[in-house]
């Protein structure tokens, strides 16, 4: 009677796993409650593996069940927890000195010839506005400092600012397109959302150590603060390497714009959650229908590009989720792909979230990935990727 029970759960379980995955699959404008179902994969793999164990000292042969279903879905298994062997990729450590100071310690990818490294970071517009600050712009220096004296050829860079020469801002302290371009040796291109009265720009970024020859913005309906860029950019011949073009794109999806205290008001109380479920709610379906629709036009460029693709980010999305999954479909996630662990990015009271990615196209070979989760200036820690063009 047990076993039979247990048999049956097993089927309900392999089903419910193959209806999650199918939920990731769905665009939230169709029917948007798929995303809870997306959202339960993990708890579905982790029912699907303890089921394995339970057969595995029961019946071997019941046991097969659910070892091939996780067979068949490890690729989902390795989205939300990768499981991967360093690869050895050669680091170099740079100090930087902080203004209390302490001293703060960096593991950077050396790049080789051949390949390229990536930075991507939502810099929270480098903690301008008032209620981010701190004394003499202590953090919004520091961090500006640290991503130009990285060594990465390539930053992308969502919730960028800058005040360029003439704006009526704080001095010198947000000249970030000079200090992040020319001054650490990079191109700039800029994909402003918004110019304010004193001529402050926000919006994305690009800097690269290669030239960039061509450049473009993709707007998603009206242009905001949530938008993609792309640049073509130039490598001149190595090591017996052709000289050739990649094409880099830079995406801010819509984020759902839930505030923490309203999660927590909501979970806290019955009062709570009657009071502040209808808008949070509300908020999570426009966020889920939003992403979509953008990862959808972005994707459209991404198949129309002639030349190896790396794409970064910030996706205010998990890695079950329709916007992931149509991404992972057709480009390589770099943390699934070679990372340890979960690879959280978020650093806010949500811990675990990884919401900023790096995918590569097919040509390129994923050589390593890690999270900078010692750079606590944001609200999201800074990614970097190092890769190399398949021969």
């Amino acid at each position: 009677m047990r076993r039979s029970f247990a048999f049956k759960v097993t089927l309900l379980t392999l089903l419910w796993l193959w209806l999650a995955i199918a939920c990731e699959q769905v665009p939230a404008k169709v029917f948007w409650p798929v995303v809870f179902g997306a959202l339960t994969t993990p708890l579905a793999l982790g029912a699907t593996a303890l089921l394995a164990l339970y057969w595995l000292r029961r019946n071997w042969r019941v046991a097969l069940l659910p070892l091939l279903a996780l067979g068949l879905t490890w690729p989902h298994v390795q989205r939300g927890l990768a499981v991967h062997l360093p690869l050895g990729e050669r680091t170099e450590t740079k100090r930087q000195a902080l203004p209390n100071g302490g001293v703060l310690s960096s593991s950077f990818f050396i790049a080789r010839p051949n390949t390229v490294s990536l930075l991507s970071a939502n810099v929270r517009i480098f903690n301008v506005y008032p209620q981010l600050r701190d004394p003499d712009f202590a953090s919004s220096k520091g961090f500006i400092r640290w991503l130009a004296d990285s060594p990465a050829d390539v930053l992308c860079l969502q919730e960028f600012y800058n005040e360029s020469v003439g704006t009526r801002g704080e001095g010198d302290v947000f000249r970030t397109e000079e200090y992040l371009g020319r001054r650490s040796g990079r191109h700039a291109f800029i994909s402003p959302s918004l110019t304010n009265s004193a001529g402050a720009e926000f919006g994305l970024a690009i800097f690269s150590r290669f030239s960039i020859v061509r450049r473009g913005t993709i707007a998603f309906g009206r242009l905001s603060l949530n938008h993609a860029m792309w640049a073509d950019l130039a490598r001149p011949a190595a090591s017996g390497r052709p000289a050739d073009t990649i094409r880099v794109f830079n995406l801010h999806l819509q984020s759902m714009s839930m505030a923490a205290t309203d999660i927590a008001t909501a979970t806290e109380s019955r009062a709570g959650l009657r009071q502040k479920a209808p808008n949070l709610l509300r908020r999570f379906r426009n966020g889920a229908v939003a992403r979509g629709a953008q990862v959808d036009t972005v994707m459209a460029q991404v198949r129309r590009s002639p030349y190896p693709v790396l794409l970064a980010g910030d996706c205010n999305d998990l890695p079950y989720s329709y916007a992931y999954d149509q991404l992972a479909d057709h480009l390589q996630n770099a943390w699934a792909t070679v990372g340890l662990g979960i690879g959280a990015t978020y650093n806010g009271r949500l811990p675990g979230l990884r919401i900023d990615q790096q995918f590569a196209s097919p040509q390129w070979q994923v050589l390593g990935c890690q999270v900078h989760r010692e750079i606590t200036w944001s609200d999201h820690f800074p990614v970097e990727g190092l890769y190399e063009l398949r021969r």
